[in-house]
């Protein structure tokens, strides 16, 4: 019998905005046997929102702005599918799931290849070494040539791309795509008005004399040439290369209409590894063989439920197996606590779970205990490496449009500082007017949404001129710092000095000013802080 972790499978998604990231999620559900119908993405436009859309804000826009952990049975695999944001506005959140995952399928758009946010996410999979599996979407529209966007893959990104299917036509003559493992043509019956079903498959071998009647003789030979000319001029797999990062397979299809996702699905199986080892903080390797129970929290979610007020810490297994109600030690906190409660998810529906194996993820009921970074383990006191917090760039004073309601404000915008959702900062001398720190804009709309809707506290933001925050090493006080032309010095909630400036002039003016001090872009998440 194979060990339990040897059939886990954990992945994520990443996408720039609007790539089709979450409808491929639904499609993926769907082949999947996990759902019977998949939702649509824009919900504002249909009945049904996309199943891993649920916090109420994300129905109402139509976009995902938090992880969900999507976790489901398929083909004797324990999948446990990590869907991101794909707004650059909640790239922070997308940046902490991926240390919980062991593959990534990168979503390229078929008419606009490689974005920006697409590269900011890939360099962090290529920062911890995670496989990248590509899916080309979107060959239901008009597409660039397909050797063009591999080609763009390649210098844009850095890596070797290797394609095991390959259009036939995009746009209206899109009509399916030839798997070079199978050597064969796919060729997809348009599915239902809402593509909500599987597609049927016409499956042909490349030199079937039908196959000019089927494609047209235009599109036949066309198909024939191209795989010719990757055949022979083509990367050649390898699967150590891939595991390390250094080469992606590639798929193509249409999420939206259901072709080219089964093959995907079929063939991810495959490609996906099982859970790794994993080095601690001092690095020693942890592996999943280990009888020693290890994981760490990557998310914290409060209110998923609203009627119970609850918060779930996300953790990812590292080692041993987890128990409902073991007795773990908290390194942070540096003591024993007991896990009384865990559940898997799917999406916001859950179900309690008594047992769970590396590579799975599990939601603690947290009364107030963990933060992200959190190690939790059995036989004594261990820490991961930290999960980093990154540096925001844009800021706003916080202020409260109702002063009876400041006792719902703290507990509100404390629970969501410890979800990631905002970064604190005290000025010294202003310690009741918090100012709140975002990666993107986006997220103070987020905080003001949530923490009205959640904690009945109705709030708004005076911006800040600023745009860099730096964590401070040399300097023991702030007035210390200011005294040094620093333009702005606070506190993080965790009491490290923090300087904010406004543009790239003053920071490098401060930066060469201070030569004895170290300006950190990210601040761990640190254990025992």
């Amino acid at each position: 019998m194979p060990a339990p972790h040897e059939n886990r499978r954990t992945f994520a998604i990443i996408s720039h905005p609007d790539a089709g990231k979450t409808t491929l999620t639904e499609k993926l559900l769907l082949y999947g046997g996990a759902i019977h119908m998949a939702g649509a993405v824009k919900s504002r436009k249909s009945k049904r929102s996309a199943t891993s859309d649920w916090m109420e804000l994300e129905k109402q826009r139509g976009i995902s702005v938090t992880s969900s952990v999507l976790q489901f049975t398929y083909d004797g695999y324990r999948w446990n599918l990590l869907d991101t944001p794909g707004h650059n506005d909640f790239s922070e959140d997308t940046y902490r799931t991926l240390t919980a995952a062991d593959c990534a399928i990168m979503i390229l758009d078929a008419a606009k290849g490689v974005e920006p946010q697409t590269r900011k996410l890939f360099h962090v999979c290529r920062m911890r070494g995670i496989p990248i599996v590509t899916f080309i979407n979107k060959l239901d529209r008009p597409a660039r040539d397909p050797f063009d966007l591999t080609a763009q893959v390649e210098e844009v990104l850095g890596i070797q791309s290797y394609p095991i299917t390959w259009p036939i036509g995009s746009g209206d003559l899109f009509q399916g795509v030839y798997d070079r493992n199978q050597q064969k043509v796919l060729r997809f019956h348009k599915g239902d008005p809402g593509n909500q079903k599987k597609v049927e498959v016409d499956v042909s071998g490349l030199d079937d004399p039908a196959l000019d009647e089927l494609l047209g003789a235009e599109a036949a030979g066309e198909l024939r040439e191209q795989v010719e000319l990757l055949e022979g001029a083509g990367e050649e797999w390898d699967d150590a290369r891939f595991l390390a990062g250094d080469l992606t397979p590639v798929f193509f299809g249409s999420a939206l209409t259901s072709f080219g996702v089964e093959p995907f699905l079929q063939r991810f199986e495959t490609l996906c590894p099982p859970p790794g080892d994993r080095k601690d903080a001092d690095g020693g390797a942890v592996t999943p063989t280990d009888d020693r129970f290890s994981a760490f929290v990557f998310k914290v979610q409060a209110n998923m439920d609203p009627s119970h007020r609850d918060r779930i810490a996300f953790a990812r297994i590292c080692s041993g197996k987890f128990e409902g109600g073991m007795r773990v030690h908290h390194f942070r906190l540096g003591k024993e606590i007991r896990l009384n409660r865990a559940e898997q998810f799917f999406a916001q529906e859950r179900e309690t779970v008594m047992e769970a194996f590396p590579g799975d993820i599990v939601g603690l009921y947290d009364p107030g205990v963990f933060r992200i970074g959190d190690t939790i383990s059995t036989g004594g006191p261990m820490s991961f490496d930290a999960v980093p917090r990154f540096s925001p760039e844009h800021f706003g004073r916080l202020v409260l449009l109702d002063p009876l309601k400041r006792k719902q404000l703290q507990k509100g915008i404390h629970q969501l500082a410890e979800e990631g959702t905002v970064q604190l900062f005290t000025e010294p001398g202003r310690e009741k007017d918090p100012i709140c720190g975002v990666v993107g804009r986006l997220q103070f709309d987020v905080l003001t949404f949530r923490v009205e809707k959640e904690y009945g506290a109705k709030i708004r933001f005076d911006p800040m001129p600023y745009a860099h925050a730096r964590w401070l090493e040399g300097p023991e006080t702030a007035e210390q710092a200011l005294a040094m032309r620093i333009p702005m010095v606070v506190h993080d909630v965790d009491g490290n000095l923090v300087a904010l400036f406004q543009n790239d002039w003053e920071l490098e003016r401060s930066i060469r000013d201070n030569a004895e001090w170290t300006f950190h872009e990210t601040a761990p998440i640190r254990a025992g802080a």
